[in-house]
């Protein structure tokens, strides 16, 4: 059994879910561990509206021109518009270095605080949805609704640090964050290097972002946290990496539909997207936990 740690462990990054998607690792039959592909899928859209009353943050001024070019090569406009979003693919997770089976999944997410995700497979059938601070999580194969433990909320919300959407939308400047130049990078193609800023946090987490220097797309996300070794039981320092790859664009949006992830160099989870549809129509009662198990849809 994976214990609520796992969420963080198993960071997959259905980050973009729209665009650079993601963002999130996650054990296929545990709930607790879809805590991150959601809130990858969320935040890499989550509106990120500046606060008005904070004071001002330093910036370097070539990671911002890196910033801004990344900005108007996902959509600029179009990709800020974005109001609702509704994903499906496949979640695969991976056991040293071997795929698993893959799972069906569902994204629903209204802007700017709720997400809801359904994944079912292998007689599985898992739902979970975060809103505002809140958030549920429903097992068909356990028959149980419950609400999100407070270690999963505060997981979700760790996870919306290292998204894409975080660093382009601005969300980090309310949160006292410091960005900088980190330098060029080897992009792992013989030939082709990546540009790479950093976010540092007061409390000393970092986050680097990698985008491709010819057309500056976003390639990586790259960061270290430390996490209980399921085997040892003692907290490790564990390097996690994004790699975001197939770009499409839909309606002036381009996004990431293959979002692999790794762990310590070893992947660990695919997310791959069959069809991404923005600004339809979204119900509010998607996100309201059921009263009963009888009414979950």
């Amino acid at each position: 059994m994976s214990e609520p740690g796992a969420v963080a462990r198993d960071q997959a990054r259905l980050i973009f879910l729209i665009r650079s998607l993601p963002r999130f690792v996650l054990t296929a039959m545990k709930p607790q561990n879809f805590s991150k592909l959601l809130a990858l899928y969320f935040l890499l859209f989550a509106p990120g509206l500046l606060a008005q009353d904070k004071p001002a943050i330093s910036t370097d001024d070539k990671a911002e021109q890196i910033i801004q070019r990344a900005l108007k090569g996902v959509g600029g406009d179009p990709y800020l518009q974005i109001k609702t979003v509704i994903g499906r693919g496949l979640f695969t997770e991976y056991h040293d270095g071997a795929s698993g089976i893959p799972m069906k999944f569902v994204d629903y997410i209204s802007y700017p605080d709720k997400e809801r995700t359904e994944f079912s497979g292998g007689g599985a059938h898992i739902v979970q949805t975060n809103f505002r601070d809140g958030g549920w999580i429903y097992d068909g194969a356990a028959l149980t609704l419950k609400d999100q433990t407070p270690q999963q909320l505060e997981d979700f919300k760790i996870v919306t640090r290292v998204t894409v959407e975080n660093l382009l939308r601005g969300t980090w400047r309310q949160n006292g964050a410091k960005l900088s130049y980190a330098g060029r990078r080897e992009a792992g193609i013989i030939g082709r290097r990546n540009e790479t800023v950093r976010l540092t946090y007061a409390d000393g987490f970092w986050v680097e972002y990698e985008f491709a220097a010819d057309d500056g797309m976003p390639a990586k996300v790259l960061y270290q946290r430390k996490q209980k070794n399921p085997d040892t039981e003692e907290m490790e320092d564990m390097k996690e990496e994004d790699r975001l790859h197939k770009p499409i664009t839909i309606d002036g949006v381009t996004s990431s539909f293959v979002i692999d992830h790794y762990r310590n160099g070893i992947q660990t989870s695919r997310i791959a997207y069959d069809s991404v549809e923005y600004n339809k129509p979204v119900a509010d009662s998607l996100f309201t936990k059921p009263a009963s198990i009888k009414a979950i849809k």
